[in-house]
């Protein structure tokens, strides 16, 4: 896990997350990421790591692709069978989010915040687990 700023996209944290994980494991995983997750350069970083990817297209890349005819290339492959088990990602925030400290953010240091969300996180892992 790491954190970011408030304020801050999802999508800039990706590269040092991927980055995280390629060095504790060497199995091979798929990305599933929702639309935030779109963006070229995003796409681009995942095929130069040979990273398999799910994440759907934005409409207004739908259609800039299309407006460029023949120049816009193919669309990007999208399994929907497989974007279906995203659902368990989500379903993960929410059991954190159920916890109140980390859903309203009471601490004042980052680092007493990572460190809750932490304790949550290896809390619930067990509680779904056993």
């Amino acid at each position: 896990m790491a954190l970011s700023p408030g304020q801050a996209g999802d999508n800039p944290m990706l590269a040092p997350l991927l980055t995280a994980h390629r060095s504790i494991s060497n199995g091979g995983f798929r990305l599933l990421a929702d639309r935030a997750y779109s963006h070229p350069s995003t796409r681009k970083h995942l095929r130069a790591l040979r990273i398999p990817h799910t994440i759907p297209q934005r409409s207004d890349q739908i259609e800039h692709r299309k407006t460029k005819g023949s120049r816009g290339g193919r669309p990007p492959g999208f399994n929907p069978d497989l974007y279906r088990h995203r659902n368990t990602v989500e379903r993960g925030f929410n059991r954190l989010k159920n916890w109140r400290g980390i859903a309203t953010r009471y601490d004042k240091y980052a680092l007493t915040y990572l460190g809750g969300v932490l304790l949550a996180a290896i809390v619930t892992y067990h509680r779904v687990r056993n």
